[in-house]
């Protein structure tokens, strides 16, 4: 009877969740609806609540976002922020007469260095309006604060702190793992600094991969004091002092080295607020999210016979036509629309890739070469636009990147691995082949490889390393000894690249969509219009939601070992010849 209790109770339980679960969910759905139907507006005196704390900063979502910041998210994850949808925000907030200053809240956002860079000169450009900007949080991360030292006031929780010592780049390292478990990895690369293949052979970094991490890494960093010193008025060397001994260790030192206005609590910054705006100390401030304030922004020129096509290519550079991922055939077929597309005047690539397949980087290359010859071609790289995502961008009439951009590792690799002591030794599995000719059973994974067979796949690296030298040759108007000079699979910055040829304009997307209306001889009769068709919030939501759901389970159980399973799990991509870059770079 106890038995059977146990399952009644387990089935009434169960019972209640799904209801609780169906009422939850069309209460959501209900909410969205409400949100989709209201009618935005904004109030005089109102104050743009920028609230970038916590989410991750991706180069566009969905016009219809919700604005979650004020209760979460309930399907867990985290919160995406459209850096084009934010720009949009600000430059409505920039003209709107009832907007008087942005509070902003940008603490531990998730963002690279050249994304920030953008979203902080719209900041910037904001000010030019004479309208504040005031920013607070209780801690900041470097890049955080990299994106609120463009505000006027800078103020921390007297019990915050500043994270203000530089930027490192820490690598996986998976030999150790394959020689427990009985893997043998086996690489062919040309180039020194392409060291993408390194996690799985060595137990550090290279000599070579150690020197072209600490002179990009080092560039970044200097670049980001100059801007930040910049605004906040301290001498440079000052500030670099600060950086480099990491002077700011507690909060009082943010107000002492200059870095913050002041410490205050957040009922204190309201008060600021109520102050600036002239309102009494029990009023309300009228506030306005920037998901609400873009979608006032009226789109310029709706009528211009010159459309300017802004491609968003983001992710890992795959083969077919594959979700989340720059995948070949998804991205020829926008390019190829936007080509045969009479009302499409100019095309504008934004990059922000680090690479992938040759056989799916080629195919994007081949409808770019295409798209040259029939109307202007740009190419804006983004956070990354290297290897693969440098490969796709050659044939441009212009590159143009931020000064903080990671881009080049132009160079060429492929990885096998031999899986004969795992199944062997470790598993007690033997195996046994019948081959018709010499090389049937061709890089058979249960065995080890040839002499003939590393010839064979150590010559296709190298034809595709020439292929790809052919490609920036071609497309830069560069000889190919001049290419190979800055090739051999090294990184640079966005700057670094401007100064060898592999860049031809520091900025951002604005100033690729800018050259490609000057191009036009348009003037300011353009509009600019983005592909591909972006999938509604709700589209993007549902998409995949049992894969955020896994990702969820799996981060809660292995913590700080997560970030090694999806090192692990990234190796089904390094399938086939691969143009990535060295390694996955984590500045932080």
């Amino acid at each position: 009877m106890k038995f059977l209790g146990n399952v009644l109770a387990v089935i009434v339980g169960l019972f209640i969740f799904s209801i609780l679960s169906f009422l939850l969910f069309f209460g959501f759905i209900g909410m969205m609806a409400a949100s989709a139907e209201k009618e935005v507006s904004v109030k005089e005196n109102s104050v743009l609540h920028l609230n970038l704390n916590g989410r991750m900063l991706v180069e566009r979502t969905s016009d219809d976002e919700l604005d979650l910041g004020a209760f979460g998210n309930p399907f867990g994850g985290d919160l995406n922020a459209g850096l084009v949808n934010l720009k949009k925000a600000l430059q409505e907030a920039k003209t709107n007469d009832n907007i008087k200053g942005i509070y902003l809240n940008t603490g531990l956002i998730m963002a690279g260095q050249a994304g920030l860079l953008e979203l902080r000169e719209a900041l910037i450009d904001f000010k030019e309006s004479g309208k504040f900007i005031l920013s607070y949080d209780e801690a900041y991360s470097e890049g955080g604060y990299f994106l609120a030292s463009a505000a006027d006031e800078i103020y921390l929780n007297p019990l915050g702190a500043i994270d203000f010592n530089g930027f490192s780049s820490e690598g996986i390292f998976l030999k150790g793992l394959f020689e427990k478990v009985g893997i043998k990895p086996e690489v062919f690369r040309v180039g020194e600094f392409k060291s993408a293949v390194e996690p799985f052979i060595l137990e550090k970094m290279s000599p070579e991969n150690r020197l072209q991490t600490e002179y990009f890494l080092n560039d970044i960093n200097d670049f980001a004091l100059a801007k930040i010193a910049e605004t906040r008025g301290i001498a440079l060397d000052s500030l670099k002092k600060t950086n480099s001994q990491m002077l700011v260790r507690k909060a009082q030192d943010a107000v002492t080295y200059g870095l913050a206005t002041g410490l205050a609590y957040e009922d204190e910054i309201h008060a600021k607020l109520r102050e600036k705006l002239g309102l009494g100390e029990d009023d309300d401030i009228p506030t306005i999210n920037a998901t609400d304030l873009g979608s006032l922004a009226k789109s310029k020129n709706l009528t211009s016979k010159n459309r300017i096509a802004v491609i968003v290519a983001e992710g890992d550079i795959v083969s077919g036509d594959v979700d989340g991922a720059l995948s070949s055939d998804k991205f020829a077929k926008e390019i190829r629309k936007a080509r045969k597309d009479e009302n499409i005047k100019a095309i504008v690539l934004r990059v922000n890739s680090p690479g992938g397949s040759i056989i799916a980087s080629d195919v994007i290359w081949r409808e770019m070469t295409e798209a040259k010859k029939a109307k202007p071609l740009i190419v804006s790289m983004g956070e990354v636009a290297a290897s693969g995502g440098y490969y796709i961008s050659a044939p441009a009439d212009t590159i143009v990147a931020q000064p903080n951009t990671i881009t080049g590792s132009i160079g060429i690799f492929g990885l096998w691995f031999n899986a004969q002591e795992l199944l062997n030794d470790k598993l007690g599995i033997t195996t046994d082949v019948v081959n018709t000719g010499e090389l049937s059973d061709f890089m058979n994974p249960t065995r080890d490889l040839t002499e003939v067979e590393r010839t064979i796949i150590q010559s296709s690296i190298e034809e595709g390393y020439e292929t790809f030298i052919s490609r920036v040759a071609e497309g830069r108007g560069m000889h190919p000894d001049s290419v190979k000079k800055v090739a051999s699979g090294r990184v640079w910055t966005g700057s670094q690249a401007k100064e060898r040829g592999l860049v031809d304009v520091l900025g951002g997307l604005n100033t690729a969509v800018e050259i490609a209306a000057a191009k036009l001889d348009a003037g300011d009769d353009y509009r600019v219009v983005y592909y591909p068709e972006q999938k509604t919030w709700f589209e993007e939501l549902f998409s995949d939601f049992g894969d955020k759901v896994q990702t969820r389970i799996l981060q809660a159980q292995l913590g700080d070992n997560f970030q090694l399973v999806e090192k692990v799990k990234s190796l089904q991509r390094f399938q086939g010849v691969q143009v990535r870059m060295p390694q996955d770079i984590m500045i932080k």
